[in-house]
């Protein structure tokens, strides 16, 4: 989905692919048949916009191949869809039954993930369409925080720096500007904003800047204003964003909110909860970790790593971190010259969701994801933003 900014530019909205995990091309192919034009005819458009999620053997396939490139490309088109942006966090397994710690590795001081992002940096300039020039990847916020030392840290500095070299040699070849985004998430390296100005401007490219999580964004408690104004005097460039929504309890203390939040408390993924306190942000690694015990205190709200559906909050006593989500938007879009033009759905937890709430099939799946769509896009045209055909 395309939309008109009040400066003239276009800013682009997409759903992630990691909802519908796939690890080969021939995985992929049937997302784009199976969920992805699905989504874009209920919501009666001739184009979509996906945020594809490619693994490593899909990758390698695409960069390997350039018929294979080349056929992917044709698929989109013909089913009306199009790609300005990756995911490249996952490397592999994102579709395990149990995710957890592994979506961390490899991480940036592994060679892996630096020929993992040259890889779809390399198939994302083959996937614009032909008139756009510029592409996004998000990808993992340098490392996991343990077992991240000075040695790992300078090697992971100088992989960034090749990657950027790399970018650079994309565009003389191409004509395609590829820039990618470390995404501060809870736990990690980098968990807010603010930890990223560091590595980033050591890395000293503008190649290489920020992708914002807005529920990633929520757990950490940041301000967003306080976030971008800190950014901005960083001189650090936005990549992307990715809108989502995390899990919020006001009244953690109480038995029937922690009843409601055990619900959550799943075995896939990992779901870092915060809380804000005096003397500073307390964490667990895990949702079930927080309701162990006095793990984490409980005198005021907490909020946990899990993407929610943005258009349905939680049943009471839970909500969602929307307003932040809204709060995010109005500064990246709402001012007079966009922060960032890629905008990405990614809600990827629904089959994580409690049994109550999981889509039951393929067409309910596609009916929420696009209503969460139809959310994004009402807010971007309450922001003035003009939705194109």
């Amino acid at each position: 989905m395309r939309f008109r900014h009040p400066d003239g530019s276009t800013v682009h909205l997409a759903y992630c692919t990691n909802v519908h995990p796939a690890e080969t091309l021939e995985g992929v192919l049937a997302q784009l048949r199976d969920h992805c034009e699905p989504v874009r005819r209920r919501l009666g458009r001739d184009r979509l916009g996906i945020g594809l999620w490619l693994a490593k053997d899909a990758a390698q396939a695409l960069v390997t191949d350039p018929s294979a490139l080349r056929g992917l490309r044709t698929e989109l088109d013909r089913r009306g869809l199009e790609v300005v942006t990756l995911n490249g966090f996952p490397y592999e397994g994102f579709g395990a039954e149990e995710v957890k710690y592994r979506v961390y590795k490899p991480d940036w001081a592994d060679p892996e993930r630096l020929d993992h992002t040259t890889a779809l940096a390399r198939v994302l300039a083959g996937l614009l369409p032909d008139d756009v020039t510029d592409g996004t990847i998000s990808t993992l916020p340098l490392a996991w925080r343990t077992a991240y030392d000075d040695d790992r840290a300078d090697t992971a500095r100088t992989a960034l720096r090749t990657l950027a070299e790399r970018l650079d040699a994309i565009e003389e070849l191409t004509g395609r500007s590829i820039r990618v985004g470390l995404e501060p998430e809870p736990g990690c390296v980098v968990e807010t904003t603010r930890d990223a100005i560091a590595p980033l401007t050591a890395i000293g490219h503008d190649r290489i800047g920020i992708c914002v999580d807005t529920c990633h964004l929520a757990t950490s408690f940041e301000d967003p204003h306080a976030a971008f104004d800190a950014l901005t005097e960083a001189r650090l460039r936005v990549v992307k964003s990715q809108l989502s929504a995390a899990l919020h309890a006001e009244h953690p203390h109480l038995p029937e909110v922690r009843e409601a939040l055990a619900a959550f408390a799943e075995p896939r993924f990992l779901h870092q909860t915060r809380t804000a306190t005096a003397a500073g942000l307390r964490a667990t690694d895990d949702l079930d970790e927080a309701l162990a015990g006095h793990a984490l205190p409980d005198a005021s709200p907490w909020r946990a790593h899990f993407h929610v559906p943005l258009h349905a909050a939680p049943a009471a006593p839970l909500t969602s971190t929307l307003p932040v989500l809204k709060s995010t938007l109005t500064r990246l879009v709402g001012g007079p010259a966009p922060l960032t033009r890629h905008l990405e759905v990614e809600t990827y937890t629904w089959q994580a969701l409690p049994p109550e709430s999981r889509p039951k099939s393929r067409t309910q799946l596609a009916e929420g994801i696009a209503a969460e769509l139809t959310l994004a896009r009402d807010l971007l045209t309450d922001l003035g933003l003009k939705e194109l055909p």
